[in-house]
């Protein structure tokens, strides 16, 4: 198809040149001194036309002769720079495929060829990625030393280039999971605190921050990190939810006095505070700390509405109560009772109620209701364990020692 149409334009011009030079009489005239030249205008175009192609030939060969040692050097670099770049995509094929001194030997190799080409050495963001390509090979083969000079070069490098501005925010997430697997958390916090606040926002880097929170022993900290995830839904959701449940715990465990306990319940989300095992946790701990008023407080939200728990929870708020009935007001009785009345087969709740009977010394309630959750199967060995010393107490302040007795032999089997 293209010859044809080269036919056709060939065509095109000798019908053009035929009409128009065939007819044409004009002369051309050249006086120089004494002489005169006449020419006929058809060959004067013709030699005009070839003048002009010999001329712009010759200034072509021309300018090829005097570039040509300009060319040669451009043709050497390029070609080191494919050969760099060749040995930088070698370094990351031999680093996913976990040949890691082949990744780092390939990565210095890139770095040499790159520094033994001065036009190559303004690619900034090539040198860092080549750094952090050799610090990740030498952290895999436990080369720290070698891993933090190449690290350093990198930050070194990105923080002059504004081209390698992102290598850097990769280098210190890379610096900070390093750190992490070193067990250096202060380390990986410094790191990640000095991230701008966009990337600090990122999934990764907060993922980062809850470990480094976590092995650094800051469970708040790690609990707005872990909250911080969630929303943006780093986890799903009951994997969230088992995660802040248990940094809670870890936050509330913490605390060695009754302020700082406070301070840490305090510091919760309402949501924290919602949930029924968080609140039994916190009801414990203060309970342990001495602190009866305040668990009860915590737990009583729980006991006025107990209808929207489930058995789990309702287990959990019983036994938080259980732990915090010392000095158990008479204003809880009646909402206590009317649990009592309302998961009227619930071990747990019976066991709380009984024990709260106990604390006021309505003894005869409190042996029935004692009596039901010892003999609950679906309890637990350890509130089961707690009913039976009840009785037994119960049993040795009214001098019935063989019943006590029994109470303490079942109490015993429980382990």
């Amino acid at each position: 198809m293209r010859s044809i149409i080269w036919f056709v334009l060939l065509f095109g011009v000798a019908v053009l040149a035929a009409s128009t030079l065939g007819t044409n009489d004009g002369l051309v005239t050249f006086y120089w001194r004494g002489w005169r030249v006449d020419v006929s205008l058809n060959l004067f175009l013709l030699a005009l036309l070839g003048s002009c192609f010999v001329i712009v030939t010759a200034i072509q060969a021309l300018s090829a002769l005097v570039g040509l040692p300009r060319r040669a050097h451009e043709w050497r670099v390029a070609r080191r720079d494919r050969s760099a770049q060749a040995a930088l995509r070698d370094a990351l094929a031999q680093y996913f495929g976990g040949r890691y001194s082949r990744a780092q030997k390939s990565a210095q190799r890139a770095l040499v060829i790159q520094a033994d080409t001065p036009e190559l050495a303004q690619d900034n963001e090539f040198t860092v990625l080549s750094h952090l390509l050799a610090a990740g090979s030498a952290h895999r083969l436990q080369d720290r030393p070698v891993r933090d000079e190449q690290l350093r070069r990198a930050l070194d490098l990105s923080r002059r280039s504004a081209a390698a501005r992102s290598a850097e925010e990769g280098a210190r997430l890379l610096a900070a999971e390093w750190a992490l697997d070193d067990r250096d958390a202060p380390r990986a916090l410094e790191l990640l605190g000095e991230l701008p606040q966009g990337v600090a926002r990122r999934t990764h880097a907060l993922r980062l921050r809850l470990q480094a929170t976590r092995l650094g022993r800051q469970p708040q900290e790690a609990l707005k990190t872990a909250r911080l995830l969630a929303k943006h839904q780093g986890f799903s959701k009951i994997a969230a939810h088992g995660l802040l449940r248990s940094l809670a715990f870890e936050s509330l465990d913490t605390a060695h006095d009754i302020d700082q306990l406070k301070r840490v319940w305090g510091q919760f989300e309402p949501v924290d505070r919602r949930d029924a095992f968080v609140a039994a946790r916190a009801a414990d701990r203060a309970a342990a700390l001495g602190a009866f008023d305040d668990a009860r407080g915590w737990l009583r939200p729980f006991w006025e509405q107990p209808t929207g728990l489930g058995a789990d929870e309702r287990a959990a708020v019983a036994l938080g109560l259980v732990s915090a009935i010392s000095g158990i007001g008479p204003e809880w009785l009646p909402r206590l009772e009317a649990a009592a009345g309302a998961y009227s087969r619930d071990g747990g709740v019976a066991l709380a109620v009984g024990c709260a009977l106990a604390e006021r010394q309505l003894w005869g309630k409190a042996r029935r209701l004692l009596e039901q959750a010892a003999g609950d199967g679906a309890l637990a060995s350890a509130p089961r364990r707690k009913a039976w010393l009840m009785l037994a107490e119960l049993a040795r302040l009214e001098g019935d020692a063989a019943r006590a007795a029994a109470c303490f032999e079942a109490a015993a089997r429980l382990g």
